[in-house]
């Protein structure tokens, strides 16, 4: 286990929003929720505090502060997605019920938090041996919201859109 996990701050939404993400990737669960011992800041007694859970393997904390905090792209999460089904998939679950799409594969889910939906193939095309390809590719990638894997292989190879 890793000696250093991200904690997410929350008004009140820590366990609703550690069920969505746990939900949407293997090797995720709820390890243990923690309830607020006394009335305080950050909320009533028996009210939820803290949420530890496992996100793909990876440890993390959902906190409900007391307050509402806002997150800023200068943190976010990537999601290495396999297929654009994933990437699809991924993408409706995390703007469901108030997220907001940005560009380049970036959005942040309905409590603000910000997530990045890459497929897998993006190194092969913006990093790949053929230069003027990569360049290709990344000039489709900035013109995408939700990256598309099909238009980023065209944009790659020199096609034009089907």
């Amino acid at each position: 286990m890793s000696k250093i996990s991200p904690c997410l701050w929350f008004n009140g939404e820590a366990e609703e929003a550690a069920n969505l993400y746990v939900s949407l990737l293997p090797d995720s669960r709820i390890e243990k929720i923690q309830r607020n011992p006394i009335d305080g800041p950050a909320g009533k007694a028996g009210t939820v505090l803290v949420v530890d859970f496992t996100l793909a393997g990876q440890r993390f904390m959902a906190l409900n502060g007391g307050m509402k905090m806002e997150y800023t792209h200068a943190v976010s999460f990537m999601i290495d997605c396999a297929d654009q089904a994933e990437v699809d998939r991924l993408w409706n679950a995390l703007l469901a019920n108030g997220g907001k799409a940005d560009q380049c594969g970036w959005l942040k889910d309905r409590y603000g938090v910000s997530w990045q939906i890459v497929p897998t193939v993006l190194p092969k095309y913006l990093g790949g041996a053929d230069k003027a390809g990569a360049q290709r590719a990344m000039q489709a990638m900035l013109g995408m919201v939700k990256l598309d894997i099909e238009g980023l292989k065209r944009a790659y190879e020199g096609k034009s859109a089907a």
